[in-house]
C-alpha cells in the first residue's frame, strides 16, 4: 500500500495544475491517471481559446476566475515556456437576434470587469476582417482573447509538477474508494493507496468517482462536437478569433491557432449512446457537413479542400440529479457555474468545461489551497520552482540560431518531420520527458501535425523510440 497526503484522480489540465499548485506546499501528492499519458481525456479536444470572460454571467465564480486567469496568462506561459498568442476575438452577428445577444454579452462583460471590450458596427467589423461575408450587423471586439495549444499547456503543467516532486502513476484505473481511518483507501489497477484527501478531477468519470463514496448529486450527460483543422496556408485568412453568433443558435468559430493553422468548429450534437464515455470521440458526417456549409456562407474565400484532419470531442455537461427509488432522475436545467463539491476530504470537480482551459491554473490554485488545508499541510515548500524549460523547437529558430545549436547537438540537424520541421533531437528529448508512443511525441513536438499527417515521419519516430527502449 502507498500512502500520500493528497491523491488526485485524473491527469488532465485541472489535475496537473492542482498537482503543480499543491507542490507550493510541503505536501506529498500522487496523481492517478488511467491512460498512459496526460491530457488524454476532455482536456485535449477544444478550441484552445483563452477567453476574456464576457461569455459568462456576471458575479459567477466562472466569470471571476476567467477574468483573473486571462490577466495572469502571459506570466503563466512565461513561467512554463508555452507558446501563447493574443490575436483578440471578434464576435459577429448578422441580424437582430444576434445583435441583442452580442449587446448583452458586452453589458455582462463590462459589469464583470472584463478588459478590452468594444462594440463595433458592421462596417467596422468588415474592415477589420474582409474575408468574412458582407452583411454583418454588429460585432464585439475583445482584445484580450488569446489562443494556446491545450496539450502544450497540460504537458508543461505536468512536467513542472513532476519536477517539484508530484508523483504521476499512469495506467492506474480507480476501481473503488472507501472511507476508513480518517482518510480514504483507493483501490486501483496498480495497487492500493491511502490518502488524507482526494481531489477528483477525473473528467467524464468524475461523477462516477464521487459516487464510490457519496450519494448521487451531479451527473454528466455529455454532448458531442466536431472540428476541422485547416492547413497552415489558411491560418492568416482571419486576424482575430471569429465567434459567429447565429440567428438560429448555430454559430461558427474560427481560430487562427498558436501553431499557425486554422481551426473550424465546433458543432453541438448528441453523442452516440455507446460512445458517451469514449475518449477518442469519432466525428459525425452531418456535423462536419454543417461546418463546411457555414464556412461557405460566412467565409466564402476559405478553401475547404485544404483540410488536414478532423476530430471529435465530448463536453461534460453537468446536471443536478435526485434519487427516485433505485433510479436517478436528471433535473431540467443544467449547471452553468462551477461547483466545487467538498465532502469531508473529498473534493470533486464535475463538469468543468468551457472556459475551463482558461482558468485551469486559477481553479487548480483554489483547490490546492483548500486541499492542503484539509490535509493539515499548509507549510510552504521553499524549493518550489514555478519555471519549466520547454523543448527548443528548430522551426522557431533563425538559421544562425539553428546552426549554433547543431554545433552543440548534431541531432538538431536531422529532420524527422519535414512538414513541421521537427528534428531528431526534439523527438529524443520528448522521449526523455516521458513520451513513449507516436501520439505522445506528436503532442510534445508537433511531428505528424503537418499536411501529410505523419505519413512521412511515423516510421522514423517509431525507430527512434524503439532504439531508446533498447538502450
Amino acid at each position: 500500500m502507498t500512502r500520500t497526503d493528497v491523491l488526485i484522480i485524473g491527469a488532465g489540465l485541472l489535475g496537473c495544475f492542482t498537482a503543480r499548485n499543491l507542490k507550493r506546499y510541503n505536501i506529498d501528492v500522487i496523481v492517478l491517471e488511467k491512460e498512459n499519458d496526460v491530457c488524454r481525456g476532455i482536456s485535449k479536444a477544444n478550441t484552445g481559446i483563452i477567453y476574456s470572460g464576457y461569455n459568462n454571467r456576471p458575479g459567477t465564480l466562472k466569470q471571476k476566475l476567467c477574468v483573473q486567469a486571462n490577466g495572469d496568462f502571459d506570466e503563466l506561459c512565461q513561467e512554463l515556456e508555452v507558446p501563447f498568442r493574443r490575436p483578440g476575438s471578434l464576435m459577429i452577428g448578422y441580424g437582430p437576434v444576434s445583435d441583442e445577444i452580442i449587446a448583452r454579452k458586452f453589458r455582462d462583460g463590462m459589469r464583470g470587469g472584463v478588459k478590452g471590450l468594444k462594440m463595433l458596427d458592421g462596417k467596422e467589423a468588415e474592415e477589420m476582417e474582409p474575408a468574412l461575408a458582407h452583411g454583418i450587423t454588429s460585432a464585439l471586439l475583445s482584445t484580450e482573447t488569446g489562443t494556446i495549444d491545450p496539450w502544450d499547456l497540460c504537458i508543461a503543467a505536468y512536467e513542472n509538477a513532476a519536477c517539484n516532486g508530484a508523483e504521476f502513476r499512469f495506467g492506474s484505473k480507480v476501481a473503488d474508494i472507501r472511507r476508513e481511518d480518517g482518510g480514504f483507501f483507493t483501490e486501483s489497477s496498480d495497487g492500493t493507496y491511502y490518502s488524507k484527501v482526494i481531489v477528483n478531477t477525473a473528467g467524464l468519470s468524475s461523477d462516477r468517482i464521487r459516487e464510490m463514496t457519496e450519494k448521487p448529486l451531479i451527473r454528466l450527460f455529455p454532448s458531442a462536437a466536431d472540428y476541422i483543422v485547416m492547413d497552415r496556408s489558411c491560418g492568416s485568412i482571419v486576424d482575430h478569433i471569429i465567434l459567429h453568433e447565429g440567428e438560429d443558435g448555430k454559430g461558427l468559430t474560427l481560430v487562427p491557432t498558436a501553431d499557425g493553422n486554422l481551426l473550424v468548429g465546433p458543432t453541438n450534437r448528441e453523442p452516440d449512446e455507446e460512445a458517451a464515455y469514449v475518449q477518442e470521440m469519432r466525428t459525425d458526417s452531418d456535423g462536419l457537413g454543417l461546418l463546411m456549409e457555414m464556412c461557405d456562407e460566412f467565409v466564402p474565400d476559405l478553401d475547404m479542400t485544404k483540410q488536414i484532419r478532423t476530430f471529435g470531442s465530448l463536453r461534460p455537461d453537468p446536471y443536478y440529479v435526485v434519487s427516485d427509488g433505485d433510479d436517478v432522475v436528471r433535473q431540467e436545467k443544467g449547471i452553468r457555474d462551477i461547483r466545487i463539491i467538498e465532502e469531508d476530504g473529498l473534493f470533486s470537480l464535475i463538469g468543468i468545461k468551457t472556459p475551463g482551459l482558461t482558468f485551469s491554473n486559477a481553479l487548480g490554485m483554489q483547490i490546492a489551497d483548500r486541499a492542503a488545508s484539509c490535509a493539515g499541510r499548509t507549510g510552504n515548500n521553499p524549493d518550489f520552482d514555478p519555471h519549466r524549460k520547454a523543448i527548443i523547437r528548430a522551426r522557431d529558430l533563425t538559421d544562425e540560431e539553428l546552426a549554433a545549436l547543431i554545433e552543440k547537438d548534431s541531432t538538431y540537424g536531422e529532420i524527422v518531420c519535414p512538414c513541421m520541421h521537427v528534428t531528431e533531437s526534439e523527438v529524443l528529448q520528448a522521449a526523455e520527458r516521458g513520451a513513449h508512443d507516436i501520439e505522445s511525441v506528436k503532442r510534445r513536438t508537433g511531428a505528424g501535425f503537418g499536411r501529410c499527417q505523419g505519413s512521412r515521419c511515423r516510421r522514423r519516430i517509431m525507430d527512434i523510440l524503439a532504439k531508446g527502449d533498447q538502450q
